[in-house]
């Protein structure tokens, strides 16, 4: 008899991101593309964030990538030139979900590193091409975890960062150029 272990939410999210961030490395998928496929596997996983506290690595990540997704996805709707025309009140309330949940995943990132306490974590500005982030994003590196790079514009989130002295100077080439570099 052969039994197997039944995969949980975090193994099933994490596998599917994965999956498609493969994907788009090797061109098969846009980004926006990789929004939306994501969008919808969060909205089918049917998750909510975990508000109470983070207790765990993966919680905290969860959290994290449901609200920068929902932020994008939002993002990507409101920006959506046939929308604006059509129905400017919804991309306007688009506009300001976005904000809304870019707002939620700062504060889901800075729970993440208490819960972490800071340690193995590295951030600096990177080097954008868009003009609107230029000096604005930073890149956040756990570095105890592979694959795990947050990004934000906060400046009370890198106000702590540099308190904590894990915020370097300068500016670095993005861990992942090519996706923060590409417009959707």
């Amino acid at each position: 008899m052969v039994y197997r272990v039944q995969e949980n939410v975090f193994d099933k999210f994490f596998k599917h991101r994965e999956s498609l961030i493969r994907q788009f490395k090797k061109g098969d998928i846009s980004k926006r593309e990789f929004l939306e496929e994501h969008y919808n596997f969060i909205q089918q996983l049917n998750l909510k964030p975990f508000e109470r506290r983070i207790d765990s690595f993966e919680k905290g990540l969860y959290n994290y990538q449901y609200f920068n997704m929902l932020a994008k996805y939002c993002y990507m709707k409101a920006k959506d030139v046939k929308l604006q025309q059509k129905h400017p009140r919804l991309a306007e309330k688009f506009l300001e979900d976005s904000n809304y949940y870019y707002y939620q995943k700062d504060r889901s990132t800075m729970k993440l590193l208490e819960f972490l306490d800071f340690r193995n974590i590295e951030a600096y500005f990177v080097k954008v091409k868009s003009p609107g982030l230029k000096d604005k994003l930073f890149e956040i590196v756990l570095k105890d975890y592979e694959n795990v790079i947050f990004h934000s514009k906060s400046t009370w989130l890198l106000e702590r960062l540099k308190n904590e002295g894990v915020f370097l100077e300068g500016k670095k080439k993005s861990i992942i150029d090519s996706y923060i570099n590409e417009k959707y």
